[in-house]
């Protein structure tokens, strides 16, 4: 195929129900244009049948550009590698496999991009999921917005259109602890948001459970904000302040009313008050610490295992 002027980077874990539908899509949109377009899927150490697909698939197609990873890695990190190996000379498209971000709003994203735009990003208008989750995330994007240091959309994922040079500054940021929306923000360049109704699952089952969304949020607020470290001081000096107050008190009813305040419940106010805040900062600490700890490790973000690329299998 020609030299592909876009790449559509799509991670896939345990997929196998979803993916026949997800190429039928993507096929539709690559013949209704004659714009060079390659399709990088990315498999995330899949345990089903998903990397069987991809394989038989990219050998047949050369549109297709398939990475396997030597494990499941996470969602960020699978695409950090999608990302990692694209031929696009312009730009680049970030799509979930579960077809909850449709690949037909390319074409829409794409008219912005020729407007002068370096990232074209979604922002989520409605989203068909579970009460508890759309809360959560409501919450969550109004919190990081708040204490975020870059200017990071509301409601906004990774799916978003973003161009060569904006993903040549992604590959060279090394962090271990990625949150690719907020390194996206953070590098700046022209950006819009674009409204879309995000749908259900095209089939099977969610792949974020509860624990690596909350993952990806304290990846969010440790590496966008510092809050969380001067959260430390705020408690500090709130501590001071209501132990200061406090003795004031006892020394007022010790030299006015002769009343000086005794007993257990005092001195167990004390206690609960100070090791709440030492342990609180403690924690805040150990965050940063261990972030630390695996940056410095220096190991690979991912490691390709073998990969399809003009239908022929590269062994890495």
């Amino acid at each position: 195929m020609d030299k592909p002027e876009i790449s559509f980077v799509v991670p896939l874990y345990n997929e196998s129900k979803v993916f026949p539908l997800l190429i039928q899509r993507l096929n539709a949109l690559m013949d209704s244009t004659t714009q060079p377009i390659e399709v990088v899927l990315v498999d995330d150490g899949s345990r089903d049948n998903t990397a069987q697909l991809m394989h038989f698939l990219a050998l047949e197609d050369d549109r297709y550009q398939c990475i396997f990873l030597s494990r499941n890695y996470g969602h960020q990190l699978a695409l950090s590698a999608g990302l990692s190996v694209i031929n696009a000379t312009q730009a680049v498209m970030i799509i979930d496999g579960d077809l909850q971000d449709a690949p037909e709003l390319f074409f829409d994203f794409y008219q912005h991009f020729l407007k002068g735009y370096d990232v074209v990003y979604a922002v989520r208008k409605k989203r068909k999921e579970g009460y508890i989750k759309k809360v959560a995330y409501h919450a969550f994007y109004r919190l990081l917005r708040s204490i975020s240091y870059a200017e990071i959309p509301l409601d906004s994922g990774d799916f978003s259109l973003i161009s060569k040079r904006v993903v040549d500054l992604l590959n060279q940021m090394p962090e271990e602890s990625r949150f690719i929306r907020g390194m996206r923000s953070w590098i700046g360049f022209k950006q819009i948001g674009i409204e879309y109704d995000r749908q259900e699952r095209a089939a099977g089952d969610s792949k974020y459970s509860f624990k690596m969304l909350f993952k990806l949020a304290y990846n969010g607020i440790f590496n966008f904000s510092k809050i969380p470290i001067k959260l430390i001081t705020v408690l500090g000096i709130t501590s001071i302040l209501l132990s200061l107050v406090y003795f004031g008190i006892t020394l007022f009813r010790k030299f006015v009313y002769h009343d000086v305040p005794t007993g257990f419940t005092a001195l167990l106010f004390v206690m609960i008050l100070f090791g709440g805040v030492q342990l609180v900062s403690l924690g805040v600490i150990g965050e940063y610490v261990l972030r630390i700890f695996f940056q410095v490790k220096n190991r690979p973000l991912f490691i390709i295992k073998n990969r399809i690329v003009g239908k022929k299998l590269i062994n890495e």
